[in-house]
């Protein structure tokens, strides 16, 4: 049985190979979303887009552990987007590297522009959001990376289903794999079915190095006066997120034989 208090820890406790049941479980549930989904093969380059927030590290450290199990390989590079308006500081920097050093994911950080001229003095989350894409896109075609693996959770999912039904009158959602330029790079979401309570307690039992880069619009977007909505759905069914997921139906494919899959138990 899990903890009921959780105690502090270091998160290289874990690549130590200590990881304790709700961690494992965490991991596991990473796996079986990328496995449903056939999201990586045996020899495939995978790009993480890394925030520094607790989801983009929780979905590193889970790639990062689960690699080590696998009777395949593939390779991870990891890539960080730092706004020159509002960078991160030094420290964070430095201990962001750290983080993935130990993973044994190398770590690019770019310092780019947050509101370029073409915005012509507009922004908004839209234009953020383009902006970032059209980066990590030029990055990962720059690097030969045919897949990004991003740290949406289900949360996000649930989030971005309710928002494009009340505000498009559009049943639909971020997709667990994204096809873009006719095939030759997918967005791939491997926390798909994660919940964000997982990532953030996880960030907090072990001290993960997460920081939360500034932006202008985080506590008035459309997605911050969603999470309590999510919440309070949650109250009328602890499954609410998992049908909201389900009500989908994405299509599963099974993986090839030399594709990732997880080993037995």
């Amino acid at each position: 049985m899990d903890d009921t208090h959780d105690q502090a820890h270091d998160w290289r406790e874990l690549l130590a190979g200590d990881i304790p049941p709700w961690v494992m479980r965490f991991i596991k549930l990473t796996g079986k979303a990328i496995n449903r989904h056939g999201m990586i093969k045996a020899d495939d380059s995978v790009l993480l887009s890394v925030s520094g927030g607790k989801d983009s590290l929780a979905l590193a450290l889970a790639l990062s552990i689960r690699l080590k199990w696998l009777p395949i390989t593939y390779s991870m590079q990891a890539v960080m987007i730092n706004w020159i308006e509002h960078p991160i500081d030094f420290q964070s920097r430095e201990k962001l590297v750290e983080y993935f050093a130990a993973l044994g994911i190398p770590l690019t950080i770019l310092d780019e522009a947050q509101y370029p001229d073409s915005f012509k003095g507009e922004f908004n989350c839209y234009l953020c959001s383009r902006n970032r894409r059209r980066i990590l896109f030029e990055y990962a075609s720059q690097h030969g990376c045919k897949l990004i693996a991003m740290g949406h959770h289900l949360d996000d999912l649930v989030e971005t289903t309710l928002l494009n039904l009340t505000s498009r009158a559009k049943f639909s959602t971020m997709l667990p794999v994204q096809e873009f330029f006719g095939g030759k790079l997918h967005i791939i979401r491997p926390m798909i079915e994660v919940h964000e309570q997982t990532t953030r307690r996880l960030n907090e039992v072990y001290r993960l190095p997460s920081v939360k880069p500034v932006c202008p619009h985080d506590q008035t977007n459309i997605r911050s006066r969603l999470k309590p909505i999510v919440r309070d759905l949650a109250h009328l069914d602890r499954d609410m997120r998992e049908h909201i997921y389900n009500a989908h139906q994405f299509e599963y494919r099974i993986p090839r034989e030399n594709e990732d899959s997880e080993p037995l138990e």
